[in-house]
């Protein structure tokens, strides 16, 4: 067990420890991730849904013996569920507490004007940190115990929302107008995670390291999908892995992630237990498409490119190679969008969001 406020003294020591909790880092990855530890720099992961950031500030908090502060980000996302929100109602209760002996005190004075002035003057500590109802980012700041601070698909949020991180990820600090500045009372690892699903803002990347993390090479893959599903063959992850492979050279709205390659390697293997042949078979591989593709125009697209009606480059009638798609210009599947009034549009219009990590229950 990795004692509280670990550090590491290389990169080599990072990627050891990480894969202690089969997080499978390529040495390029993890002296990034040493470097901000080390210098105490948030790190900026972007890439494709799916490829291991969030489930990195996961591993980092495990082996770092830190405690993990997540913030979800999504759109609308405020200062109150962001920051800290006052606590109304235990402030109204010591309000009633003090009511008494205000009314007292007040009685004394013989002018409205005099009361007024004496209230004004006073100081009932409501606008205390006792009264703070704190919320992931400035839970970060104030506890005394380091911790890993997860800003998770940060692009989801708006510009106004990149601002208010900026004095943290500057200076590790936020300022209360009330109170006053609430200074790191332990340095936070600050990890944030983007999906690309928009450009981010200079002043955030100007804070941060920067990594893209990309999908891992087929052998880092199988290494990932045997240290997270020990119950899969070396023989199976290979065919999954190069299942896998061929989708994400595809124009498909939503690639395979690596969360849903071993879930699909998982599935092969249940299957030859069951009876079924390889991976490799047509009528298994038909199969491992439900747990490797999540829309029905994507699972159609690969049939008909492993029937053969589907060259591997696709290309228009007149030759132009279809440019591959990424998550930044997919349409998002959800309810907010149909209330844009974007429900019936071309789905080849609309962007599309999916989620990061790539933690798996054993």
């Amino acid at each position: 067990m990795p004692c509280p406020g670990r550090s590491f003294s290389s990169g080599i020591e990072v990627k050891d420890a990480l894969r202690e909790q089969d997080y499978i880092a390529d040495d390029e990855f993890a002296v990034v991730v040493h470097l901000a530890t080390a210098l105490g720099r948030p790190l900026l992961l972007e890439g494709p849904a799916g490829v291991g950031k969030t489930e990195l500030a996961k591993s980092l908090a495990a082996i770092g013996g830190r405690k993990l502060v997540r913030l979800q980000c999504y759109e609308g996302l405020d200062d109150n569920r962001a920051l800290y929100e006052w606590d109304y109602a235990k402030q109204l209760l010591h309000v009633q507490m003090l009511r008494d002996r205000i009314s007292d005190q007040v009685s004394e004075f013989d002018s409205v004007a005099e009361a007024s002035k004496f209230l004004a003057d006073q100081d009932f500590g409501l606008y205390s940190e006792n009264f703070l109802s704190v919320r992931p980012l400035l839970e970060a700041i104030l506890s005394p115990d380091p911790v890993v601070l997860l800003v998770d698909e940060v692009d989801r949020t708006e510009e106004s929302m990149e601002a208010l991180l900026l004095e943290i990820l500057a200076e590790q600090q936020i300022t209360i107008p009330e109170v006053g500045t609430f200074v790191a009372r332990s340095q936070p690892w600050v990890i944030l995670t983007s999906n690309d699903t928009r450009e981010l803002s200079p002043a955030l990347k100007r804070r941060c390291l920067h990594y893209h993390l990309g999908y891992p090479t087929s052998e880092r893959e199988r290494e990932i999908v045997t240290a997270r599903a020990p119950e899969v063959d070396e023989a199976t992850a290979t065919e999954v892995v190069e299942l896998a492979r061929i989708l994400r050279d595809l124009p498909l709205r939503k690639s395979p992630s690596i969360s849903e390659v071993i879930d699909a390697a998982r599935a092969a293997t249940v299957l030859a237990a069951s009876g079924f042949d390889t991976a490799s078979d047509a009528k298994v591989r038909d199969i491992l498409l439900t747990a490797l593709l999540k829309y029905s125009s994507d699972v159609t697209l690969a049939k008909e490119r492993f029937d053969g009606k589907l060259l591997e480059s696709p290309s228009r009638d007149g030759g132009e190679p279809i440019e591959r798609s990424t998550v930044a210009s997919k349409p998002a599947n959800t309810t907010t969008a149909v209330f844009r009034g974007t429900g019936g549009r071309d789905p080849h219009q609309q962007g599309i969001r999916g989620g990061s990590g790539i933690r798996s229950t054993r």
